[in-house]
């Protein structure tokens, strides 16, 4: 089956190539052609349903680099995680996937699950028996007995301990590794943010076993230390990335962020839908380094993803602008939060041959909105219309 969709505006998730008006054509689940009305229309079947839109623009689907489909968002997810079984917290887990989906959001890469459980559901979804995003799927993350995060089943002391979870959550069907680099907040007594998990040899490592079953690598970090250790070893990208000293102060390193441009290390800052609220809370002064420091990653062009941290407190499942307007407050332009929200994420998780872009031959993954968001990031709250393959959420498309 064939679908035409037209609008006043088709961004194609790169900046340099937009067409007013534009359309779309989807025959199934794939986009066979964009352009202009005109020349979309000469390519398609008389037969295709035609769908237009005359106040809205048409754009790819969103990509969520960084969440948490078993965390539930409340003030306290591992309390809520740990009580529910199984059979629960998948289900559970479907629904928060749904959310994300509704809202614009047709891929999502989940950065810790317990045991790995959300495998099942991605390739339920990726065969048609359920209806959600793209996932991929990290499993539980490596951290050490007691860490951050060890709740989640994937504890590690020695090197061989680390070589056989590696091992295992590959053959578990894992579409990345996931290392807990330094500790965190979320942890009942487990180590601090700047409390390295690991050592450097252990970090290469993990990365180097990654690289032997063809994974990639993300790191939660947030000492340069870290970040620089895991650079230095190879990781994909870097999750939070806040370049802290181990006194907590900022610790920028200059040399560090060239060299995450140059080899293409992307950064994903994960920070929460309700930035806002927890910008209230650090206050003024703290609340602009954050800003300074996404600011300066950009200056060095460090590669940006979009990741929100969904699941944990003050960040929501299905809420993508609220993040992205975090990028609008620091004086990205809207084409940029666009290409960063959709190609440039595509690109750095591997998919850039798949999804993120309108142009023949990938997924027709799709939004349409009200309104221009290039001129206003609140047109992404106006959604018409969203497509994942070609399909409506509802399973209708």
């Amino acid at each position: 089956m064939q679908q035409i969709l037209t609008a006043p505006r088709l961004l194609t998730g790169r900046p340099d190539r937009h067409f007013s008006p534009g359309a779309l054509l989807i025959d199934g689940g794939t986009i066979a052609a964009v352009g202009t009305p005109s020349e979309v229309e000469y390519q398609a079947s008389p037969k295709a349903d035609r769908y237009d839109y005359p106040n809205s623009t048409i754009l790819p689907g969103l990509i969520n680099c960084h969440v948490h489909l078993a965390f539930d968002a409340s003030p306290d997810p591992v309390g809520a995680l740990r009580a529910v079984p199984d059979g629960e917290l998948l289900e559970a887990m479907h629904e928060r996937a749904h959310q994300h989906l509704r809202a614009g959001v047709t891929t999502v890469r989940d950065l810790g699950d317990r045991g790995g459980l959300l495998v099942r559901l991605r390739d339920a979804i990726a065969r048609g028996e359920a209806v959600g995003p793209r996932i991929l799927v990290s499993g539980a993350p490596l951290t050490p007995r007691g860490g951050h995060c060890w709740f989640l089943g994937g504890e590690v002391d020695s090197d061989a301990e680390i070589r056989a979870r590696v091992r295992h959550n590959a053959q578990a069907g894992s579409d990345l590794i996931k290392v807990m680099g330094n500790g965190g907040q979320m942890t009942p007594g487990g180590p601090g943010m700047t409390d390295a998990q690991f050592t450097p040899e252990q970090l290469r490592l993990i990365i180097s076993a990654a690289r032997s079953v063809g994974l990639p690598t993300a790191i939660h970090a947030y000492t340069t230390g870290t970040i620089a250790a895991a650079v230095a070893a190879g990781v994909a990208t870097v999750e939070h990335c806040t370049f802290l000293g181990d006194d907590g102060a900022a610790a920028l390193d200059d040399d560090l962020a060239d060299r995450m441009a140059a080899e293409g290390t992307a950064a994903s800052p994960a920070l929460p839908s309700g930035w806002r609220r927890m910008w209230d809370m650090l206050g003024p002064e703290r609340a602009e380094a954050i800003a300074d420091r996404l600011r300066w990653l950009r200056h060095h062009e460090v590669p940006l993803l979009f990741g929100s941290d969904a699941g944990v407190p003050i960040s929501q499942h299905g809420d993508p602008v609220s993040t992205l307007e975090l990028y609008e407050h620091i004086g990205v332009a809207h084409a940029d939060i666009i290409q960063l929200a959709t190609t440039t994420s595509a690109r750095f998780l591997g998919l850039g041959e798949i999804t993120g872009e309108l142009r023949p031959g990938l997924d027709a993954d799709v939004v349409v909105v009200d309104g221009d968001p290039l001129r206003d990031v609140q047109s992404l709250r106006h959604l018409r219309r969203v497509l994942r393959a070609g399909r409506e959420p509802d399973g209708n498309g």
